[in-house]
């Protein structure tokens, strides 16, 4: 999407927030206002300068054996107010043959000559954040425990992250004003009669260019 047309869409919500009264409407839009001016930051950025070249190319790096490895995607897990425990069944595993990558908001663990084979075991989106250095792998015989702490205390329904289904969908394909009707679309579907008809009338005042207070039915 050009800046041209970020801009356009900024400027529309703007004045949608401008109409806003309910605090869920308004929190949405402040949202979604601050993903538009970070993508218009990064549209508006100077090039960088082109590196010289060199007089002599520098001699490629020896090239890396690619692995291949066996997705381990079935395991199982439990969890207390500060931490999950995650099992998975693999025999044959070495302690110093594992490799583990611990962020706040994902896990990635490689079991390397397994039987001859390599495996790995990788959630990329945590449901919430873990404290990565507390995180640990403990091999037995016949499963491994991976233990994550919580970054905060409480209750994870899933391990995975689940999608808010009132984010709208940005893609740069779309027509620059689909964003905001994916999230209008969104509120309009889940509100009562009362919020359907405000929404409706301030989505038509806001287009028209009035400036009328269109949602305090919300309030």
């Amino acid at each position: 999407m050009s800046a041209g047309e970020l801009r356009l869409e900024l400027d529309e919500l703007r004045r949608l927030e401008s109409l806003a009264k309910h605090p869920r409407v308004q929190i949405l839009l402040a949202n979604e206002i601050r993903n538009v001016e970070a993508k218009l930051a990064k549209a508006t950025e100077p090039s960088p300068e082109p590196l010289a070249a060199a007089s002599a190319p520098a001699p490629a790096p020896a090239a890396r054996p690619v692995l291949s490895y066996v997705t381990l995607g079935s395991f199982s897990w439990e969890q207390d107010n500060e931490k999950i425990r995650i099992y998975v069944s693999l025999e044959g595993v070495e302690q110093e043959k594992v490799e583990t990558t611990f962020k706040p908001t994902s896990v990635d663990i490689k079991f390397h000559d397994v039987k001859g084979k390599n495996y790995r075991c990788a959630i990329p989106k945590l449901n919430k954040e873990i404290v990565p250095e507390k995180c640990k792998v403990v091999v037995k015989p016949t499963r491994v425990v991976v233990t994550l702490f919580k970054g905060s205390k409480g209750n994870w329904l899933d391990l995975h992250f689940k999608e808010d289904k009132f984010k709208p969908n940005m893609d740069k394909e779309k027509d620059p004003m689909s964003g905001i009707m994916d999230l209008m679309k969104n509120m309009y579907e889940e509100g009562d009669e009362d919020m359907k008809r405000t929404i409706a009338k301030a989505w038509s005042d806001a287009r028209s260019g009035k400036t009328t207070d269109s949602m305090s039915g919300l309030r």
